[in-house]
């Protein structure tokens, strides 16, 4: 009757084998894979030159823009509430595209063109302003309001979705930061257009 018995050899090798698939799990998942392939790109550089600057972007877009939104909703109409989103979503597009750019060369942290990355991080921002203005196309501001909550709703969780699937934050914790973030936010917008 034999048995088998384990080596230190043994042991070290299914650690390593373990750690090797677990870091495996977490560093490339298919999706992040497949998209840094199509981009020439290895997982961790895409990650940094192009998944990082979108979610800063995606991050300041929708939440940067909600205060002067909802405060303009509720001081005036659905009309002003869409202007003022828009420029503002635009205004901070330029501005967080700039900034981007403007902050790393790349050179010192290998993170890439800093013109892609301002790129990526300017038309993030932008959208993520965009979608949650569009609602107040809605003449009435009530409606409006309702819809946009929806749609902020929805962006905090595709962002959460994001931070969960590239950067490997557990969901529930990044959907408890990102909503209390939007929340302030809002509050802030909303405490200004009612004073």
């Amino acid at each position: 009757m034999s048995h088998d018995v384990a080596t230190p050899a043994d042991d070290n090798a299914r650690a390593a084998s373990g750690d090797s698939a677990a870091r495996g799990d977490r560093s490339a998942s298919r999706l992040t894979h497949a998209i840094a392939h199509l981009t020439g790109y290895d997982d961790r550089t895409f990650v940094l030159r192009v998944v990082q600057p979108a979610l800063v972007g995606m991050i300041d877009g929708t939440v940067s823009t909600l205060a002067p939104i909802f405060a303009a909703a509720i001081s005036s109409d659905s009309h002003t509430a869409l202007v003022v989103g828009i420029a503002t979503a635009l205004g901070a597009g330029v501005s967080m595209g700039f900034s981007e750019a403007l902050s790393d060369t790349g050179e010192e942290t290998g993170r890439g063109s800093a013109v892609a990355r301002g790129a990526i991080t300017g038309v993030a921002t932008a959208f993520g302003g965009v979608f949650h203005s569009l609602p107040f196309i809605i003449q009435d501001v009530h409606t409006a309001l309702i819809v946009a909550g929806v749609v902020v709703g929805i962006e905090l969780f595709v962002i959460s979705w994001v931070r969960y699937r590239f950067l490997h934050v557990p969901l529930r914790n990044s959907m408890v930061v990102v909503t209390g973030a939007g929340a302030i936010v809002v509050a802030i917008g909303v405490l200004i257009g009612g004073s």
